[in-house]
C-alpha cells in the first residue's frame, strides 16, 4: 500500500498546475470506446445518484513527488460526480479526500504496455480494489493469444487475486455491479463490448437499445389496442345482425 500521507512544509500543487493525463495517445479505438460506454451506461444506471466519477484516460494524481498514472478507465465511489460546469481536469486525491478509485481498466494495447505487469503491480500498491483487464487479442495470433478475454482481480490482504469469470462476467459486491462482456451494436460498431451487468446477471442496456426497446413496446402497446378496438366492433357487428336477424322474424328484441 502507497503511504498517502503529505509533507505539510510546502502546499500542494492543484489540479489546474497539473498535467491532465500523460499525453500519451491510445493506439486503438477500443481504449476510448469501450470506458465510454461504461461511462454512459453509469450515467443511466445511477442518473439519480452524486457519489461517483468514472474517468477515462484521465491522470490519478496519489503523490505530488511522483508522476500521474493513468488508467484507460476508473471508477471512485464517495466523490461529487457534479463538480461544477468545468468537471475534473484531472484526479488530485488530495482534493478528492484521500478517496482512493475501487476500479481500474485497461484494454490492451496493440503495442504492448505492461498491462499484465507493471500496471497491475502498480494499481496493487496503490490500494485499487480492483484491477480489469481487457484483452481483445484475445484467441488471435500473438503473444496474448492465450490470455483470457477478460481478467478482474480483486486486493485481498494487500495483494491481488485472480476471480473467476462465470458466463462471460463477474460480480463486483462493493460496487454492486457486474462487469462482462459480449457482442453488441454501439456507435454503429457491431463487436464484443464490455458492459455493466445486474445482479442476476442481465446486461444493462445502452441508450440506443433502450430507445429501440421503447419504440418496440410502444408498438406492440398499439397493435393491442387495435387489435382490442378491431375486436370491439367486430362483436358489436355481429350483435347488431343478430338483432336484426331476430326483428325478421318477428321477436322483439328490446323485451330480451
Amino acid at each position: 500500500m502507497v503511504n498517502l500521507t503529505y509533507s505539510q512544509n510546502h502546499q500542494l500543487p492543484t489540479a489546474e498546475e497539473l498535467p491532465s493525463s500523460d499525453e500519451t495517445p491510445v493506439d486503438n479505438q477500443l481504449q476510448n470506446d469501450i470506458p465510454n460506454l461504461l461511462l454512459s451506461l453509469l450515467a443511466s444506471i445511477w442518473a439519480g445518484r452524486d457519489d461517483w466519477y468514472f474517468g477515462v484516460d484521465m491522470a490519478i494524481y496519489y503523490n505530488p513527488n511522483e508522476p500521474a498514472i493513468v488508467p484507460d478507465g476508473f471508477l471512485a465511489l464517495g466523490v461529487k460526480h457534479d463538480t461544477g460546469e468545468r468537471g475534473r481536469l484531472s484526479y488530485v486525491l488530495w482534493e478528492e479526500r484521500n478517496i482512493m478509485p475501487i476500479f481500474t481498466l485497461e484494454v490492451i494495447s496493440e503495442k504492448y504496455n505492461s498491462e499484465y505487469e507493471d500496471k497491475l503491480a502498480d494499481y496493487e500498491a496503490l490500494g485499487i480494489l480492483y484491477y480489469a483487464i481487457y484483452n481483445p487479442l484475445s484467441g488471435r495470433k500473438g503473444r496474448f493469444k492465450n490470455r483470457a478475454r477478460l481478467e478482474v482481480y480483486r486486493l485481498t490482504s494487500g495483494k491481488y487475486e485472480l476471480l473467476a469469470i462465470e458466463n462471460n462476467r463477474v460480480w463486483l459486491p462493493e460496487i454492486g455491479l457486474g462487469l462482462g462482456y459480449e457482442k453488441g451494436e454501439h456507435i454503429g460498431w457491431n463487436r464484443e463490448w464490455l458492459y455493466w451487468y445486474d445482479e442476476s446477471g442481465s446486461r444493462y442496456l445502452t441508450a440506443e437499445e433502450r430507445a429501440v426497446k421503447a419504440e418496440i413496446m410502444a408498438t406492440q402497446q398499439s397493435l393491442i389496442a387495435n387489435q382490442e378496438r378491431l375486436a370491439k366492433q367486430q362483436a358489436e357487428q355481429k350483435a347488431q345482425r343478430l338483432a336484426e336477424m331476430l326483428k325478421a322474424m318477428g321477436v322483439d328484441v328490446d323485451q330480451i
